[in-house]
């Protein structure tokens, strides 16, 4: 049976909803292969290049402003801990300024650790200092010609106590699956020795 002119149309209409809203596929540009390029040469290695041009293609450049989802977010941390050295202020500064050049459409977030610096007893345990440090080191990399207006930088006690109901759960959920043997190896990424680590170090190694 042939289909009336109703479901006819609305078929067609369907069809052409289903159409109009297929975003066409991006070309790759020159600029896109400079931003490609040039993020790729702050570090050693890359896992995947292509995943990273995928990502380029689908946030980069060309994305800001159209409503089409974030842009490419880039993410390190630190614990403040005392005086910034040069590679950590100089070279850091250029990376981030690479990553995040005008147009790339990335943001950099930095994770200020302080409650782990605190855990990890760095200046003393004295969470006052920590803050301090922290600011800092902000402004060393200001001083160092870092380009705050693509970069964030989030306190970890901030974070933490904002979003608790979702943090504290995983963590639990991390302590409840490992034993303390096995969380113990992780102690390495904090500088510290398994035989020597305190209560709060064993806890910052599952948080």
């Amino acid at each position: 049976m042939a289909p009336s002119n109703a479901s006819a149309n609305e078929s067609a209409n369907t069809t052409g909803a289903k159409t109009k809203d297929k975003a066409p596929a991006r070309e790759w540009t020159p600029a896109m292969e400079s931003d490609l390029q040039r993020i790729l040469s702050v570090g050693e290695e890359c896992i995947s290049a292509a995943e990273l041009k995928n990502l380029i293609l689908s946030k980069g450049r060309g994305r800001d402003g159209d409503g089409d989802g974030p842009d490419i977010r880039l993410y390190d941390g630190f614990e403040p801990s005392g005086r910034m050295h040069i590679a950590q202020g100089v070279y850091k500064s250029i990376n981030v300024n690479k990553c995040t050049a005008e147009g790339t459409n990335a943001t950099f977030c930095f994770w200020v650790a302080d409650w782990f610096a605190l855990m990890n007893d760095k200046m003393g345990g004295d969470l006052d200092k920590i803050i301090v440090v922290g600011q800092y080191l902000i402004e060393v990399w200001k001083a160092a010609g870092m380009d705050l207006s693509h970069v964030e930088f989030r306190w970890a006690s901030d974070e933490i106590t904002g979003q608790a109901h979702v943090y504290w759960p995983l963590v639990l959920d991390v302590a409840r699956r490992f034993n303390v043997t096995r969380i113990k190896k992780c102690c390495q990424i904090m500088g510290r020795l398994e035989g020597s680590l305190t209560a709060a170090q064993v806890l910052h190694c599952i948080s």
